[in-house]
Order: structure tokens, then sequence, then C-alpha cells
């Protein structure tokens, strides 16, 4: 069980103050977090102009790796980033600082080729699973086990009972299918603090920060990456 900071993701520029978007911000975000008992980042690079960009992730992970030596560093693969298939893989290929993993949505059409090139760099994956589709489709890939872990994430439900009945089906067709991946589970938005404490309840690892939300527990907008970890620490605690 580790909460995972995701410090930035594609919120909009105007998301937060504190958001961060180049890599030195970044790094000295991260290392906040990390500070603040996060055990592993993921980062969604940026480029000049301040839009999430795969170009950047060399320059990103650097600056990251440099300001919190030893903690794992994942990137977004999403197919919105770069909006096209073939950019998407000619990007990864380009990549000479690699992250430690990198997560790829199952639901998106060209993920079985994106982490068939994450692994011949070396890159451990993630796999997103968002429905129980995504994860029929995951165990139905072959050699499925090769992953980092499975990354269970419900962001297009709001309602909270919804969202938990998603997850607890995605899981239990991941069981069946006798997958044995370390599990880290996420909400978005109103269902992130329910989903801290659902996965504390079941010992999965978790993950807060300004790509999932803003507020803290008590309804309040945090200052920053760092106390929204901190918040999380304090559930996986109590």
């Amino acid at each position: 069980m580790i909460i995972q900071a995701c410090i930035n993701g594609a919120r909009p520029i105007d998301y937060h103050p504190k958001l961060p978007l180049t890599p030195e911000a970044m790094a000295r975000d991260a290392a906040r977090a990390v500070a603040a008992g996060a055990a592993e980042l993921h980062i969604h690079p940026r480029g000049i102009d301040g839009r999430e960009s795969l170009a950047a992730v060399d320059d990103t992970i650097d600056a990251v790796r440099r300001a919190c030596p030893g903690s794992l560093l994942g990137v977004s693969t999403g197919a919105w980033i770069e909006d096209d298939d073939r950019r998407t893989l000619e990007a990864i290929r380009r990549w000479s600082v690699l992250p430690d993993y990198a997560s790829v949505n199952l639901s998106e059409s060209d993920a079985p080729s994106i982490m068939a090139l994450l692994r011949q760099k070396g890159i451990g994956i993630e796999a997103g699973l968002a429905s129980v589709a995504d994860a029929e489709r995951y165990i139905g890939l072959e050699g499925h086990e090769h992953v980092f872990r499975i990354l269970v994430e419900l962001d297009n439900e709001a309602d909270l009972q919804a969202a938990i009945d998603v997850g607890e089906e995605i899981i239990a067709r991941l069981q069946r299918a006798n997958v044995r991946r370390p599990i880290l589970l996420h909400g978005f938005d109103a269902t992130v603090w329910p989903f801290v404490r659902l996965a504390k309840e079941r010992c999965y690892s978790t993950r807060v920060g300004l790509e999932d939300g803003k507020l803290l527990p008590s309804g309040e907008v945090a200052a920053n990456n760092a106390e929204l970890v901190a918040a999380a620490v304090a559930i996986f605690r109590g």
C-alpha cells in the first residue's frame, strides 16, 4: 500500500494557482509531495506552451529525478496528449531519459502497441482500467500479467455508489481471471476521498493530487499537492 502523488494531469492552467507546469515547478512540487509522504509520482509533462507533451518527458523526468532521488516516477501516455497514434508511438520511441513506468489506458485503441513499445524500452506498465470492458480487454491480452501494476480509476462516474459498483466489478473480474498484480485504486473530484478510504480498507494503493481533485477531506481547497498527500497519509495511518 502506497500513496502516489498525481501532481498535475490534464488540468487547465487556471485550475489551481499551484498547478506545476514546467519541469522546474514539477521538480519542486514533487519534492514537497515526497516529503509529505508520497512514495511515487505520476506526472503529465508539459511543453513550453503549458500543454501536455510526450516530447517533454526527457527534460521533466530528468528534473524530477534529480529533485526526488530514489522515488519511482511515472508518466501518462494518454491518447489525447498527441492526438495521433503514430505521433504517440514516435514520441515514446524518442525518450532517452526513461520514466520508471508509464500509464496506459486500456480504453484507448492503440493500448497494446504502446504496451509492447514500453516493454521494448524496459519501462514498467501501469495498466489503466476504467470499466469492466477495459478489464476484459486487459485479461485478453497476451502476457497481460507482465505489468507493473493495475490502475483502477473511476473518473467517469459522478455518483459514488455507481463508481464503487464499477470498481468492485473490475476487481472481481481480475480475481476470477487469477490476475495477481498490485492494484492502485483512485477516484476523481467528488469520489477522491471515499476511494482513498476504500483503498485503505481493501489494502490497495491509492493516489491524490491536483490531477484528481483540489479539495481536502474537509471540503476546503488544498494549498498545494503536498497538503493533499498529507491528508491521504493521515487517512492511511488513522
